[in-house]
């Protein structure tokens, strides 16, 4: 018995709901399909499908022994593919977890043209704000705003620098006026980034010397999208990220305020910043995709 084509030919059968299903899937032969499952059930001594004439489903053995094997299988491909990947081509699977609006702006409209580069790299991406657990969460490369805490089993390489812009609407300054001197900002509504504390302070630099406001403001979220279309619709002064308001900026939806300063809030370094696991180095899959986020993004060394 080959066990490997076995373990192939269980786990399709049971993702298929039966052998000719999987056999089709396989662009084999329904007895050889069958032939592969009995051969594997007798040497485990057990059976690991229930068959009857109109369907065929998993045993409690079988159950067990399906997540197993498929564990199995996808990690002998991702061991496939990790050789593979350091040729000249990226191909294979990439896991990959970014922040949600940084992807939405920065990423998702050139997805299109990356996988049409790549025809033999398959992408999967996760959005959240929050670090992932590059092991359990089996991913491959973590996109992260900031520069996270060392970790010594994960590869933290800076990627690039972004800046940030204080804007508010028109509409906005033609009715509360427009802050000329950083301390100004303190007498406006703020709308504020949930950094995990109330208190908040926005940092302006220029000329080496910095400035720290307390700013307050009746909204706050953790979500930069929502910031930025409460600051279009003139509920406020916005501290946001330069890829995310850019357009706005340019469009005259919103205006920059303070230019020739530097401003981040609570010491917050505007980083960008990619992880991935140790044996991933030299990947072609991850090369490519950091090469991806560094242009779209408009970032600085």
């Amino acid at each position: 018995m080959d066990k490997l084509q076995a373990l192939r030919a269980f786990v399709v059968v049971a993702e298929s709901g039966g052998f000719s299903g999987a056999a089709r899937t396989l662009g084999l032969a329904t007895s050889s399909v069958t032939r592969s499952v009995d051969a594997l059930e007798e040497a485990l001594g057990t059976a690991l499908l229930n068959r009857t004439t109109r369907q065929v489903t998993l045993s409690d053995a079988g159950k067990t022994y399906y997540a197993r094997a498929r564990q199995i299988l996808e990690d002998l491909a991702e061991a496939d593919a990790a050789v593979g990947d350091r040729g000249e081509e990226a191909s294979g699977p990439l896991r990959v977890s970014a922040p949600v609006e940084f992807a939405r702006q920065c990423i998702s409209p050139h997805l299109g043209a990356f996988l049409s580069r790549y025809p033999k790299l398959d992408l999967d991406i996760t959005l959240t704000d929050t670090f992932s657990d590059l092991v359990t969460e089996r991913i491959d490369l973590a996109i992260r705003l900031g520069t996270p805490p060392p970790d010594a089993g994960v590869i933290s390489r800076h990627i690039g620098t972004f800046k940030r812009y204080v804007v508010a609407s028109e509409a906005y300054l033609s009715e509360f006026g427009t802050p000329v001197e950083p301390a100004d900002v303190s007498a406006h509504q703020a709308l504020r980034f949930s950094y995990g504390t109330d208190r908040q302070v926005w940092i302006f630099s220029k000329d080496g010397v910095q400035t720290e406001v307390v700013v307050t403001g009746r909204l706050k979220t953790n979500n930069s999208d929502i910031l930025r279309e409460a600051a279009r619709s003139g509920a406020g002064i916005a501290l946001l990220p330069s890829w995310l308001v850019a357009p706005d900026v340019q469009s005259g939806r919103l205006t920059k305020l303070f230019e020739g300063y530097e401003v981040n809030p609570n010491h917050a370094r505007s980083a960008v910043t990619a992880l991935y696991l140790p044996n991933q180095r030299g990947s072609r899959r991850i090369s490519a995709f950091i090469e991806l986020v560094t242009t779209t993004a408009d970032l600085q060394p």
